[in-house]
């Protein structure tokens, strides 16, 4: 688990970075997952606009593209590689159920982007220690 942390920039450009990254370092785009807290992805709300919310679930389950959703979303949906998108700044309600949700769709790597400050607030030291948070 790795943690780029985001205190002054917006979690979800250097989630796209993060995305690019693993896309250089080979991982197929059909193994990777950007999934956020807050609002959702740009490209989700794109794909839903354009797809409705059947054609948008259709390309997860096609798996042969990166994968934008809202953790709210994903239960039961994993990737290889996910990179975790905490876009949110205010503690809300099931908060904590979304960092877990959130943490548990990646089988081999899970890069979680966001604020540490917020991310502690939002899951309590035992999360910021597994991240690590200092």
């Amino acid at each position: 688990m790795d943690l780029m942390p985001t205190p002054t920039q917006d979690p979800v450009e250097v989630a796209d970075q993060v995305v690019d990254i693993l896309l250089d370092e080979g991982w197929e785009p059909g193994s990777v997952a950007a999934i956020t807290t807050g609002h959702r992805h740009p490209v989700q709300e794109e794909l839903t606009s354009l797809h409705g919310q059947e054609g948008y679930l259709e390309r997860f389950w096609a798996g042969d593209e990166v994968f934008y959703g809202h953790v709210l979303g994903c239960k039961g949906l994993e990737r290889k590689a996910v990179v975790r998108c905490v876009n949110e700044s205010i503690v809300k309600d099931r908060a904590r159920e979304r960092i877990y949700v959130g943490m548990s769709r990646a089988t081999d790597r899970l890069i979680v982007v966001g604020d540490p400050a917020i991310i502690r607030e939002i899951g309590g030291p035992e999360v910021a220690k597994r991240i690590g948070i200092q």
